[in-house]
């Protein structure tokens, strides 16, 4: 490898990348436009100045340039927003992507492309930019629009489709072919894939930085972050798929840690660097002599990407029940191709199969329709009313009527809708463990008993040792997955609701004994699966009892939790401490009104009835901060309060754009949660909490007086009586003293 001329391409396109961006920001115009006109003029392409040496060592920047592009569009991701936006986006994505796959392959077949190029133009032609789109939102200042909301759960779908469509394509074009059983064996592998991932990682990652977090500066952060992707990335080759699909995974692991704002601030330089090495490859790519050559077909995918996008957004948005407005502003949103285009044109080049010249057209495209962006979501409204005057109003109330109740839903519907996914994702979580472990036992582990004890016993034990690390997972899988009023809320309704979950009951179990009995039939006989799988399914109905249930649901609380954990550290949800009060950790955003103000003028407690317990200002802890502190953005301000008061707090103290890039959170466990009993020789009985000076002489907080039943919010004017039970929160070790 030629060192010197790597260093001099790169330092080439990263000069030529910061003058002409420089210039684009003061046309206003999207720098991912500026990155490919620097590409095109660093190219050979453009002979009025100095083209790099060697196109090969910017290919090499650029493939890292992928793997860092994935794993923050995964650190932005996270399956918890997917969960949040709920199948309406799912569906709308869904349609949006079909639709462009559909027509981008019929526009491929009237261009006399070969299959494999015109289903790779259909997937080309078939994701928006999240990063254009969130860019001309926020220039326009139209980042608080109601349908906002609406086009980014689209866009984070559609994020997933393009991961899943790469592992599909790439399939397809290896295979040139698309064979059923060879698409559905893909598809199972990559969600097996998944699920095995997702779970290690959602089970490990959490609990590592919440015990390192205190030691885990900046820089350690970025190397762990980077180590983790690539580790990954390697680990996604090694399984028979691409490295990006690994990136694009763990950073979906990550975003959902409390680590998730920090790790996106030390990301952000090292994701600027690379994407923009990546951009500029791509301009490179730009050829005037094939754009000249196919003018033409770039003017028909621009009209086949606008007018696409728009009919299709706006129909899918119809489909799950919003109004005319809502999806004629969201489909005029999406009418640009970007990232994902280029990425998945990469992937076409890099397997041989995309025909040279379609990666400058759907450049070009991508550049024309970008350009046209911030014009079509201006024009969304003009064209809404002008379609609203000449609808009929016949179909016009149809439309309204039909969105009216999809936004309803009856209380039956809305219990079965919880009970089947949480039955969903229970089967498909546990089988796919099930079949994991299944496999490392009949691969290495059962080969390895065998080499160390003897074939016959080493079979034997082997077998053994595997349904007793499996039996939980069994009991899982098989334990019913109603709560309670659930049960009692579908009975109001009927018998006929009930069927349904006896039947599910009953699937579970036949899953159950087909995998107990497929595992010991590959490793002995079917016969004796068969016989293993019957007494398999007995002793699952022995072990169903309620103490398994309930050690299960611990375990299932556990992964919950953490897949959660960046939610509900700001909401407090996860972290209750006595009563209805919960301990949340919010991020004082620059738009936050209490900025500058002291907390005994901020009206935090007078207004929404929560106490700020402690205050971290980048390294420095303020455990019980006096009244006279003042509050700056960036801090992380610990609060406690119930779940009303919190939720009601958190949008006004957070500022979701700035506090994405502030510190991360503090550490709860700097804060010590007791509680003690007043007893008459304590040196608080009879006193109050203003006259016990708890603040100024323990560095500590009365949260709750419990006497009785009862939890009594201090006032300051509630006198301590023996048998009072007092919740206190504060320094721990000024509180060993108060105890």
């Amino acid at each position: 490898m030629d060192i010197e001329g790597l260093i001099a391409d790169l330092a080439l396109i990263l000069m030529l990348g910061a003058v002409v961006t420089l210039l684009f920001k003061k046309l206003k115009q999207p720098m991912v436009l500026g990155y490919i006109v620097a590409g095109f003029v660093a190219s050979s392409n453009f002979k009025y100045f100095p083209s790099v040496g060697n196109e090969a060592n910017i290919e090499f920047w650029a493939q890292i340039g992928i793997i860092i592009l994935l794993f923050n569009i995964g650190l932005e991701f996270s399956f918890k927003k997917l969960m949040n936006v709920g199948g309406t986006a799912i569906v709308t994505a869904l349609i949006i992507v079909g639709g462009m796959m559909g027509l981008g392959f019929w526009v491929g077949g009237f261009l006399d492309l070969n299959f494999i190029n015109r289903l790779f133009l259909g997937g080309m032609l078939s994701m928006s930019s999240t990063t254009i789109i969130v860019k001309a939102l926020s220039d326009l200042n139209m980042r608080q629009r109601r349908f906002v909301p609406h086009v980014l759960a689209v866009l984070i779908c559609e994020d997933l489709f393009a991961v899943v469509m790469m592992v599909l394509l790439s399939s397809v074009a290896l295979n040139n072919s698309v064979e059923g059983g060879e698409m559905l064996f893909s598809i199972a592998k990559l969600v097996f894939f998944l699920v095995i991932c997702f779970t290690v990682g959602v089970y490990v990652l959490p609990s590592f930085f919440n015990s390192y977090r205190r030691i885990i500066n900046d820089e350690m952060l970025l190397i762990i972050s980077i180590g983790l992707c690539m580790l990954m990335a390697v680990f996604s080759v090694y399984s028979g798929f691409s490295m990006a699909l690994g990136a694009f995974i763990m950073g979906s692991i990550l975003a959902g840690t409390s680590e998730a704002e920090h790790i996106e601030k030390v990301m952000k330089p090292v994701k600027d660097l690379f994407g923009a090495v990546f951009f500029i490859s791509v301009g490179m790519m730009v050829n005037p002599a094939v754009i000249s050559e196919y003018s033409g077909i770039i003017m028909l995918l621009s009209v086949v990407v606008i007018v696409g996008m728009i009919l299709f957004g706006t129909f899918g948005m119809l489909a799950t029940g919003q109004t005319l407005r809502i999806a004629m502003e969201s489909g005029f949103c999406l009418t640009q191709i970007g990232e994902f285009a280029f990425i998945i044109a990469s992937l076409g080049l890099s397997l041989k199969v995309l025909d040279g010249s379609l990666y400058p057209i759907v450049v070009a495209v991508s550049v024309i329709t970008t350009f046209f962006t911030p014009y079509f979501i201006k024009w969304a409204i003009p064209c809404y009313e002008w379609v609203s005057k000449h609808l009929p109003s016949k179909l016009t109330n149809t439309l309204e009527a039909y969105a009216s109740n999809a936004t309803t839903s009856s209380a039956s519907k809305t219990v079965w809708k919880t009970v089947l996914g949480r039955y969903s994702w229970r089967i498909l979580l546990y089988t796919v463990l099930i079949v994991a472990i299944m496999g490392i036992s009949v691969i290495f582990f059962i080969p390895l008993m065998q080499d160390l004890i003897g074939a016959q016993w080493g079979k034997i034990l082997g077998v053994l040792a595997t349904i007793g690390v499996l039996s939980p997972f069994f009991v899982a899988l098989a334990y019913p997955s109603t709560k309670r009023s659930e049960r009692q809320e579908l009975q109001k309704f009927g018998n006929r609701y009930m069927v349904p979950l006896v039947v599910l009951t009953i699937l579970r179990l036949v899953i159950s004994a087909v995998l107990i009995g497929v595992y010991i039939g590959k490793v002995y006989t079917y016969p004796v699966g068969i016989a293993g799988a019957i007494v398999g399914v007995i002793l699952l109905m022995i072990l169903l009892s309620r103490r398994a249930g309930s050690r299960m649901k611990r375990l299932e609380s556990t992964f919950v939790r953490n897949l959660n954990e960046r939610e509900l550290r700001k909401s407090g949800k996860g972290n209750t401490l006595v009563s209805d009060f919960h301990l949340a950790f919010m991020t004082v955003g620059y738009s936050c009104p209490f900025v500058g103000e002291r907390l005994s003028n901020s009206g935090m407690r007078k207004n929404y009835g929560a106490n700020v317990v402690s205050i971290q200002r980048g390294a420095d802890l303020f455990s019980i901060p006096s009244a006279d502190t003042r509050i700056f953005p960036g801090d992380i301000l610990g609060i406690i309060g119930t779940e009303e008061q919190i939720q009601s707090l958190l949008p006004v103290i957070e500022d979701s754009e700035e506090s994405a890039n502030l510190a991360h959170a503090t550490d709860e466990n700097d804060m010590n949660f007791v509680h003690f009993e007043v007893t008459e020789d304590s040196v608080l009985y009879g006193k109050t909490s203003a006259t016990a000076r708890l603040r100024e002489d323990y560095s500590s907080l009365l949260v709750a007086i419990q006497r009785d039943t009862r939890y009594i919010e201090p006032t300051g004017q509630e006198v301590f009586m023996a048998g009072d039970i007092l919740w206190v929160v504060g320094d721990s070790k000024k509180l060993a003293s108060l105890s």
